[in-house]
C-alpha cells in the first residue's frame, strides 16, 4: 500500500495548467540553439546539485557546484561537502542520459544504482542497498524522532510496488513525480540519503517528459531555499510514522506551488539571459576582445568566481596559454578583477561588468506568488 495522488480540485487544476504553460515556453525557449542556453542550463544543474545537498546539511556555494559541473577542482567545499555534491553530480549525470534514452527502463535496480552513484563516497551508509534494520528521522535542533519508517520487511515489497506504479503513467507528469518523489521518502528504503534519492527520482520522472531537461524541470533549488516549509510539509502528510492511507493533498500542492515558482523565475532568468549576452557581445565588439570570452564575462557577470580551467570550459577547451593570455585582456580592459597568485588566482566581475549586467534588469528576485491565490481571482 502506498500514498495515493488525490483527485485533483478545480484551483489544483488551474495551477497545473498555469505550470503546463510555463513548461512548454520554457522548453521551446530551451530548445533555441543559442550560447547562452547552454550556460543557462550548466548553472541550473549547479543550483539543482546545491539545493539538494544544502538541505541535508552539505552547504556548498554556488561557485563549487559549478565546479563539480565543470570536473574541476572544489574551491571552498570541506572534503565531505565536496564528496557529496559530485556523488550527487554522477547521479544527475545519469538522469541527463536517461531523459531521451530509447532503451529506457525504469526498475529498483535503477533506484539502487542511483543511490550508489550519491553516496559511494561513503560504504557505512550502505550505498545501493536496502535498509535491514529500522529508520528514524530525527529533528537536528533537538534530537526528536519526528518520522519512523515501515519495517525493514517492508522495504522490498513496498518499493516494487513504487517500481509498478511509476510505470502504468497515468495523469499529469508533475502529480506522478510527486507522488514518487512522497512515496519513496516516506518507505525511506536506505540507511542515509533517502531525501536525496527521492528528489532525483521527481525530476526523472519530470525529464523522461522531456518537455525541459532535467536540469530546468527539477524544484531542488526552490526546496533548498524553503528546507524548512518542505520539511513541514512531509511531515504532517507523514504524521509520524509508516501511514499511507493519509491525505497527500497538502503535499501535491506545495509541489504545484514550487513549480510554479520555479519556472516563473526561470522564465525571467531565460528572458534576462538573451538581454546579457547581447550587451555583452556588443561590448566586446567594441573593444576588440575575442568572441570566446563572451561567456566568460557572462559567467562572472553573474557573480561567479572565474578561474582558468572555467575559461577553458566555458571558452570550448582553449588551450591554458591562451586562456592566460584572453584573461589578461579581460583585466587590462576593465572587465575583471584578478584575485590571488598562481594556482590560486581567479577572477571576478569589475564594477564595470556589474553595471553592464545592472543595466539588463538587475537581480534575480525569489518568486513569491501564490498560485493558489492567483486561481481564486481568475
Amino acid at each position: 500500500m502506498l500514498f495515493d495522488a488525490p483527485s485533483l480540485q478545480p484551483d489544483e487544476r488551474w495551477v497545473l495548467g498555469e505550470v503546463e504553460e510555463l513548461r512548454s515556453r520554457l522548453g521551446a525557449r530551451m530548445r533555441e540553439s543559442r550560447r547562452w542556453v547552454g550556460l543557462l542550463r550548466r548553472v541550473s544543474l549547479a543550483r539543482a546539485i546545491q539545493g539538494s545537498n544544502s538541505i541535508e546539511g552539505y552547504n556548498a556555494s554556488i561557485d563549487d557546484a559549478l565546479a563539480a559541473v565543470d570536473r574541476e577542482d572544489p574551491i571552498d567545499a570541506s572534503d565531505e561537502t565536496w564528496a557529496a555534491i559530485t556523488g550527487y553530480r554522477e547521479a544527475m549525470s545519469y538522469v541527463l542520459q536517461l531523459a531521451d534514452d530509447i532503451h529506457f527502463v525504469l526498475d529498483t535496480s535503477l533506484i539502487r544504482s542511483l543511490h550508489y552513484m550519491m553516496l559511494s563516497y561513503d560504504a557505512s551508509k550502505s550505498p545501493g542497498r536496502w535498509r535491514l534494520g529500522p529508520v528514524f528521522v530525527r529533528r537536528e535542533e533537538t534530537g526528536e524522532i519526528v518520522y519512523t519508517g515501515p519495517d525493514a520487511a517492508l522495504v522490498p515489497p513496498a518499493m516494487n510496488e513504487l517500481v509498478d506504479r511509476m510505470r502504468e503513467e497515468q495523469g499529469p507528469a508533475i502529480v506522478r513525480a510527486a507522488m514518487a518523489h512522497l512515496n519513496l521518502v516516506m518507505i525511506h528504503p536506505f540507511r542515509d540519503g533517502n531525501g536525496r534519492m527521492a528528489r532525483c527520482l521527481q525530476t526523472l520522472v519530470l525529464a523522461r517528459e522531456q518537455i525541459l531537461g532535467p536540469d530546468f524541470c527539477s524544484i531542488e533549488e526552490y526546496l533548498g531555499r524553503m528546507t524548512p516549509a518542505y520539511f513541514d510539509v512531509l511531515a504532517e502528510v507523514g504524521g509520524g510514522r509508516w501511514r499511507p492511507d493519509r491525505d497527500a493533498r497538502p503535499w501535491l500542492r506545495f509541489c504545484l506551488t514550487a513549480h510554479f515558482r520555479q519556472g516563473r523565475a526561470l522564465l525571467r532568468r531565460v528572458e534576462r539571459s538573451e538581454r546579457r549576452w547581447s550587451a555583452l557581445e556588443e561590448l566586446v565588439q567594441a573593444q576588440g576582445l575575442p568572441e570566446r570570452s563572451i561567456a566568460a564575462l557572462f559567467n562572472a557577470a553573474q557573480g561567479h568566481r572565474l578561474r582558468n580551467a572555467t575559461y577553458r570550459v566555458l571558452a570550448e577547451k582553449v588551450t591554458e596559454l591562451v586562456a592566460s593570455r584572453d584573461l589578461r585582456s579581460l583585466v587590462e580592459a576593465g572587465l575583471l578583477e584578478p584575485h590571488g597568485e598562481k594556482r590560486g588566482r581567479y577572477y571576478t566581475a569589475s564594477a564595470t561588468l556589474r553595471q553592464v549586467d545592472a543595466s539588463i534588469g538587475g537581480d534575480d528576485p525569489i518568486e513569491r506568488a501564490d498560485p493558489f491565490e492567483l486561481a481564486r481571482e481568475a
